[in-house]
This record gives C-alpha cells, structure tokens and sequence, in this order.
C-alpha cells in the first residue's frame, strides 16, 4: 500500500469527540487494507489498560488499537496522566510510574523537553511499522497559557508534519466563534497544518448547516471535510469520566438494576460498558442511599485512591447503604479498588495515597490490603469460580491483599495464581478488569433473576460497532478530500 502521510484531529475543546473520530478513521483505513496505529503523545485520564508486556497506557488508545485490530503498545500513549486528586497526577511514562507530581510541578517544571522527546521517539517507533499513523490531540488547542508547554497538540503536528484535521462540538454551542478563534490563535506555522475542519454533533437535518460551512470557509479559508450527526445508535467505549453524567440515572421497575457506586476518583468504569448494552440490565451511577436501596446487584468500581474514596463513602452515608444491602440479601461486588473497599482493613504505611496510614474497612470480605509502591500491569487469563470456560481481563493495582481463608480465591489464573475473594454467589470481589466482559461471568451475576437466558458476545458487539462507526463517517465525510491531502 501506498505510504500515506500521519494524520491527526485536534479539537477546539474537551469532549469534542476526538477520540471517537479518532477510532473510526482508525478502523476505516484498516478497511481500505492499510495498516493503521494509533497515537496521542500525552493522556490525562484514569481508564487505563494493560498492555500484552505489562505496561500501561490509557484506555483510548487501546479501544483505538482494538479498532486498527492491533494489540495495544506503550508507544500508542508513552505518557500518561492519572490524577491522584484535585492537585496531583500519577505520571506513567512508557507503561510505568516514574512519580507523582502536582499539575504546577508537572506543568511549569523544565521535564517538558525530555517528556516531549520520548514522545517522538515513540511516535517515530510507530511509523517504521504502521501507515498511517492517526494522532490524536488533547482539549483544546488554544490554551495560550500552557502552550509553551504543550507536547500534545499543535507542537506534536508540526514535528510530524501531520495532516491535521480540527474537530468542533456543535452541539455545545458557539461553533463559529470557537472554530475561528481557535485556528486565529496558532501562530503561521501551526495554522498552516490545519488542514480541515470537522464538525461533530449536529442534530437535526444536516443539510441544513450548508450556509454554516460556506461561512466556516470564508472564515477560516481551510475546507470543512465534512458534518458528522449526533450518533443515538452507535457505542463506542468512552474515555473521559464526563461521558458518565448521562448515566447518573436511578432504577428501573421491568430491568435488573445494577447500582455502581458513584466515586470521586472513580478508575475504568470501562467495565461495566457491557452491562449497559446487555437487554436484561438496567445500569446507572449514584452516589444516592435511596438508589442503593432499589438495585438488585451493587457494584463497588476501582479507584485511583481507594482510601480517600472509600472515606468520601463513609462521610455521604453510601457505606452504611452498601453493607445493609449485602445484609438485605443483595448482589454485591467489588473490582480492584472496590474489591480492597469491601475487606476489613487498608492500609498505606508508606502515605502512597495520602494521609491517612489505615482505614476500616466495610467488612465484608474477610480480607486485608497493604498499599505498596509496586505497580501490577498485566493482562491475564483465567478461570472464574468453578466454571470450564478460560476468560481474560488484566489487572492495574497497587497494592496486596491477604486472604484469612486462602482456599476462598475467586479466579485460578492460567500462571498459576489466586485472585479475589469468593464469600458467596451474592458476595465476592477481584483485582481482575474486564471480568464482566466474559459471559460466563455475566451470567453468573444475573443467575437468579426472572430473565431470559441471552448469551451477548460482548466482543462482537464491539467489532460492529467500529464498523458502524466507520461507515457513518464514510457517509458523512469527504473521504476523497481526505485521502488527496495524506497523499501530497
């Protein structure tokens, strides 16, 4: 195939849709027979993924992987961000903690250079192996006071003189204004490698934002490449925590309501992506005890700091509502920083997480968790309870967990170890994401509820998905425009 040019969608702000654009020409230049692998420099996010060695990388970037059917690497994302609080971040360079940092350390300090060099040499790794190389950007693009410092966006298409495509949420509101005056901002050189403009979001007739594109033109003198719809029926797993307002619902009579414990500092809620397509379940966020009240399965997600939130839990009243649910007879699990939540005791004698050296517990689980400094990154296979069929997930966690009743493990992973704590069928936890995406364990968690048996293949799901994904921007982009400018 012909060796085409990198291309990259910045954005005129956060949530603008980049990632999802991004996916979709990933999965449509694997259509077209090319070799696609995705990018983006620098990721501040607390969904991450364990890649085949061991490493880390945000969780975008591997659905972007999933998408170009690739296993995912550290050079797609070789450094990553996870805020530990409202101050401070995690910093994961090339798939392992190197430190914590607060964002003016991080920020102001003099490691830029150095961070932005392993960027390129990561990208640079990329591009002997793949064409085309689809970068991402992060927020937005015009951040005037930290673009000195930026190593994501418009520094980032320049060194590698991508094709570089700027995405606007019309949706929001103010499309015009943020379009011209995020291109207006970037110096002469930068503006010369916005390329396009694609406009995300629209509602309604899109027809109808003819005039718009005209004047969008005229504006900014760089071709709109095309006007994508508000996507109702398409699903792809989402990045960024701010896609889980719209799911901050409450229970449903006719479903199995599943509760997932709304948290602060709340790590991977990717993991419950498959109940909430799965027809029998009806899953929400809260942080509400009368919410808790009503579902018949409760889930405690992973967590950044596990101590911090599971204080937060204690001083809103949701701890109380969880253990009385479990004492009520009610499903509940825990899945890495939920599963040390539902042990008696956590502790953290070196301050990792913070302050606080110990932590009771909701004593649900006859277990104890020390925090160490030692990360696991690993992808696993295993098998769940008693069951034949062989699952996968990967575990990210600090921290041991000792068991009082060793034999109790939930899961017998394939190297030879014991995950988890099995109370009973309505009580247990593991260290393991992605446990739900395996069927066998979906319908372990739904056994006993009057529901038909559905065997949802969560996997294929996802695969059309991204086709549908690709096909709605096919018919809604000029794809042609596209392939002409990574030709030049």
């Amino acid at each position: 195939m012909k060796k085409l040019k990198s291309i990259m969608f910045v954005g005129t702000g956060s949530d603008v849709g980049k990632s999802i654009v991004n996916t979709g020409f990933c999965r449509i230049f694997k259509q077209d027979g090319y070799t696609p692998a995705p990018f983006k420099a620098q990721n501040m996010s607390l969904n991450s993924f364990a890649t085949p060695e061991g490493f880390e990388i945000g969780r975008a970037q591997a659905v972007q992987a999933e998408a170009c059917q690739l296993a995912c690497h550290t050079d797609m994302n070789p450094i990553l961000l996870k805020p530990t609080n409202d101050k401070s971040s995690q910093v994961v360079l090339n798939g392992k903690p190197v430190g914590t940092q607060t964002a003016t350390e991080y920020f102001m300090g003099n490691n830029k250079a150095a961070l932005f060099n392993e960027a390129i040499g990561a990208f640079r790794r990329l591009e002997q192996k793949y064409n085309p190389i689809v970068l991402e950007g992060a927020g937005s693009i015009s951040e005037l006071n930290l673009k000195s410092r930026d190593i994501t966006n418009m520094r980032m298409a320049v060194e590698t003189d991508a094709v570089t495509y700027l995405v606007a949420d019309i949706d929001r509101g103010g499309v015009f204004a943020s379009v011209f005056g995020s291109i207006h901002l970037l110096d002469e050189v930068e503006r010369k490698q916005i390329k396009g403009i694609l406009i995300n979001k629209f509602r309604g007739d899109i027809k109808l934002f003819e005039e718009g594109r005209t004047i969008l033109e005229e504006l900014t003198g760089v071709p709109v490449i095309g006007v994508l719809p508000y996507f109702r029926d398409i699903h792809i797993e989402e990045e960024d925590s701010v896609s889980l307002e719209d799911k901050f619902k409450e229970s449903h009579s006719s479903l199995i309501n599943i509760a997932v414990i709304r948290l602060p500092r709340m790590a991977n809620f990717t993991d419950f992506s498959v109940l909430e397509y799965d027809p029998r379940v009806h899953l929400y966020y809260t942080d509400r005890p009368t919410e808790i009240e009503k579902a018949d399965i409760v889930i405690i997600p992973g967590s950044k700091n596990t101590i911090s939130d599971l204080a937060h839990l204690r001083k809103i009243g949701i701890a109380s509502s969880i253990v009385k649910a479990q004492k009520d007879g009610k499903k509940v699990i825990g899945i890495c920083g939920g599963y040390q939540m539902m042990g008696e005791t956590i502790s953290d004698p070196q301050g990792i997480e913070g302050d606080l050296p110990l932590i009771s517990g909701l004593g649900l689980l006859p277990i104890n968790t020390v925090i160490e400094n030692e990360k696991v990154t690993e992808q696993c296979h295993f098998k769940f309870k008693d069951y034949a069929d062989v699952c996968s997930g990967y575990e990210i966690h600090m921290g041991q967990t000792s068991l009082k009743h060793p034999e109790n493990y939930l899961n017998k992973l394939s190297q030879g170890k014991e995950d988890g704590y099995y109370l009973n069928e309505k009580c247990w936890g593991s260290y393991i994401h992605g446990i739900l995406d395996n069927s066998v364990v979906i319908q372990d968690l739904l056994e006993g509820f009057n529901t038909e048996d559905i065997n949802f293949d969560y996997n294929q799901f996802k695969e059309e998905q991204y086709n549908k994904l690709a096909d709605a921007i096919r018919e809604n982009v000029n794809m042609d425009l596209v392939y002409q400018h990574l030709s030049e």
